[in-house]
């Protein structure tokens, strides 16, 4: 993050703390940080935006001693992989001041030596908020997000946690087990691992990694991650029906539907950009309207490339602009918001006084 920020935002200064000195020098020698900190509060001081980049279960503490020591306006935000247990926490105050972050990317690289500046290009950037979360700071947030080359995408909480739970949780429980699985197979004094093809390791890519992090992931999303895997087992027991059968139909269709459903998740990443629009909503000056509207885009599918917010007065609200892309999205924004009762209009970016 804070390459990225340096190199495509031109940040002048990042202040990085950490209780590895180690940690520290590395992120120093390679241009993460330009200074060291000696504490949280020190590192946040003078800050206009707080990432915190820990294991998910000191995100909340940690959280807090940031938003303690931060000056009026600082955003304190996330990184992590599970988002419900930190935001119910949160007190309305605390709501105004952070906002939950993942970035839905990375490697089985660790350690701050192998950082890149260019991680977060294209990639899907989940932002989850409170009902009295500060509009101008999830306006900051957002554009931050994007400006780093990322998509920043609001989601409800707990959407969140039961989706990774799926994408990106239960594959590394199944790396796992399949690693440890092949791991104890020796035939013929030939151990089962040496044989390993492309295939194998392409499936085991995230096996073995930090322990300390996924086993708190695993117990923060462990009941969304326990159903995956319930339905997971399912799934396998099916197969294993099929193939005590010899079940050819059953087995050739489920490979089939695979290649189908991979095939759709390939071409979402390679959807062509299209001519912006934005879609100009009247909100009321209420808790959780902002939450509201995007969260309903981001479970639409609908990628906001862009928002402001114009408040008017107590009484009248404000207007929220955003900007997508295309004509067929803006389309499905305004009938997304009027089935949520709001009054929303798209034109053309070049017709918009935002342009």
């Amino acid at each position: 993050m804070g390459l990225a920020a340096r190199e495509r935002l031109g940040v002048e200064r990042v202040l990085g703390f950490s209780r590895s000195r180690r940690t520290l020098t590395d992120a120093l020698e390679i241009g993460a940080i330009t200074d060291a900190a000696g504490s949280v509060e020190e590192a946040v001081s003078e800050a206009d935006i707080c990432f915190i980049a820990t294991p998910v279960r000191t995100i909340l503490d940690i959280g807090r001693q940031a938003m303690a020591a931060t000056r009026p306006g600082c955003i304190v935000t996330d990184m992590g992989s599970t988002k419900s247990r930190i935001m119910a926490a949160l007190t309305a105050r605390e709501q105004r001041h952070f906002i939950g972050g993942h970035p839905v990317c990375g490697s089985e690289t660790a350690g701050v030596k192998n950082a890149r500046e260019d991680l977060y290009e294209k990639a899907t950037y989940f932002l989850t908020t409170g009902e009295s979360v500060d509009p101008t700071s999830y306006e900051r947030l957002h554009g931050f997000i994007a400006g780093i080359g990322a998509l920043p995408t609001a989601i409800d909480p707990d959407a969140h946690d039961r989706i990774m739970a799926l994408v990106s949780h239960l594959p590394h429980v199944l790396a796992s087990s399949a690693m440890n699985q092949v791991g104890s197979v020796s035939l013929d004094g030939r151990e089962a691992l040496l044989s390993a093809g492309p295939s194998f390791r392409d499936l085991t890519r995230t096996a073995g990694s930090n322990p300390r992090v996924w086993t708190d992931i695993f117990m923060e999303n462990r009941q969304w991650l326990a159903d995956a895997c319930r339905v997971h087992v399912e799934n396998i027991q099916r197969i294993t029906r099929a193939l005590d059968e010899g079940d050819e139909e059953f087995l050739s269709e489920m490979i089939i539907q695979a290649a189908d459903k991979r095939n759709r998740m390939l071409e979402a990443e390679h959807l062509a950009p299209s001519e912006l629009f934005v879609v100009k909503v009247p909100v009321p000056d209420r808790p959780g309207v902002l939450s509201d509207v995007t969260v309903a885009l981001g479970n639409a599918g609908i990628n906001i490339d862009d928002l402001s917010f114009h408040r008017i007065s107590v009484d009248l609200g404000g207007v929220l602009s955003l900007v997508v892309s295309g004509g067929d999205t803006a389309g499905r924004a305004v009938s997304t918001l009027k089935g949520r009762g709001y009054d929303a209009v798209a034109v053309p970016f070049s017709e918009s006084e935002v342009g």
